[in-house]
């Protein structure tokens, strides 16, 4: 595989050594001291990615992303901003040009290798998802080419009802966004696991992740430059390109975006209580098969003590009535072993009656189990 291809722009020769020697052994790796000279390397060099300085003279790094991203044969280039300062406001300006990811000087070798292969994967799954995300968008288009937005929303609305895993419900709410000619990154949230992010272009870039993490708890609306975050216990959406060029359509989408984000997080909470109740079901059948087999198994072995006792009693029955006339026994003597033998028998009959309970217990338990999954399936 060829090596990922990266400018490194930055007005300090120092920083720039100190790039070029953790770096130059693996990657393709080219020096730029200035916005302007970045901006005239770049289309003969097309890197994959840009390490690039904020602050600098002339043009700091906030400007150069600014053209690189208005240029249609630039803007594909991932662009990481390196920056001695690293707030939420800093961050969220580098995003609002455009840029994927921020590292905050001074890093280590590890943390920027680790942001590199995190970029260089998002532009293999880029490439990789490219054409399937063309179709299906195009599909998307054209099954709601001639809908009103409340049409759209309504049969969206319609068509969620029917979803039962969440990465469907997520790509059906990124497909219609998509219909409102609106670029998407979603993140899901759970209460016991990891969060999940989509987007239209199938990954969400590092800098996008962080934005959920830091905004997630900071209020419902955040708007900054043509873009929108909207939160919601268990989702929040980034729109990317906002209509600020239409006043009255911004805030009529903004509107859409909210109740969509609303109903579709009404469809995630009941995909995930129906996951739960599937589960505990699962659970519940296993319960009923184990008591059953148990149950069936303790009532083979004792029918099978059952009968071999019976057996027994009725060879001693048949001995004795053969030999004590035999034996030249007084006629006391022999009551007293006949009857010897009947309270035996009698204590042995008395412990068949508690085996009937605990059989008859074991099938209560059974009844009530079996009820219990048959309300389970109703709910």
């Amino acid at each position: 595989m060829p090596l990922t291809r990266i400018l490194a722009v930055d007005d300090e020769p120092f920083n720039l050594e100190i790039i070029e020697e953790l770096l130059e052994n693996d990657f393709d790796l080219k020096m730029a001291s200035s916005g302007p000279e970045c901006l005239s390397v770049v289309e003969d060099y097309d890197p994959q990615v840009i390490l690039l300085d904020v602050s600098m003279p002339k043009m700091n790094g906030y400007e150069v992303c600014t053209k690189l991203k208005e240029n249609p044969n630039t803007a594909h280039i991932i662009v990481m901003f390196v920056s001695a300062r690293g707030t939420v406001e800093e961050r969220m300006e580098g995003y609002s040009v455009g840029a994927e990811d921020y590292i905050v000087k001074p890093f280590g070798h590890e943390e920027l290798r680790l942001k590199l292969k995190n970029l260089n994967q998002i532009i293999i799954d880029k490439e990789n998802l490219e054409q399937q995300v063309e179709e299906a968008t195009s599909t998307a288009f054209n099954a709601m080419a001639n809908s009103s937005e409340m049409g759209q929303i309504v049969n969206y609305i319609e068509n969620i009802a029917l979803i039962n895993e969440v990465d469907i419900l997520a790509q059906a709410l990124v497909s219609c966004l998509s219909s409102f000619d609106l670029q998407s990154n979603i993140e899901f949230r759970f209460i016991n696991d990891d969060p999940q992010h989509f987007a239209l272009r199938g990954v969400c870039s590092p800098i996008v992740i962080e934005l959920f993490d830091m905004l997630k708890s900071k209020g419902r609306l955040h708007e900054f430059s043509h873009r929108i975050l909207v939160n919601y216990e268990f989702i929040s959406l980034l729109i990317l390109n906002m209509p600020d060029h239409d006043q009255d359509k911004h805030g009529r989408i903004r509107d859409h975006v909210c109740f969509l984000v609303s109903v579709t997080e009404q469809q995630l909470k009941a995909i995930l209580t129906r996951k739960k109740l599937e589960r505990q079901e699962t659970k519940l059948n296993e319960v009923v098969d184990m008591v059953h087999s148990k149950f069936h198994g303790l009532m083979d072995l004792l029918n099978e003590n059952r009968l071999s006792n019976e057996a027994v009693f009725k060879r001693l029955q048949e001995e004795l009535e053969e030999r004590i006339p035999t034996m030249g026994l007084d006629e006391d003597q022999e009551i007293f072993i006949y009857q010897k033998v009947d309270r035996t028998i009698q204590n042995s009959v008395a412990r068949e009656d508690s085996v009937k309970n605990v059989k008859a217990a074991f099938q209560e338990i059974e009844q009530d189990l079996a009820q219990l999954l048959d309300n389970t399936n109703r709910t």
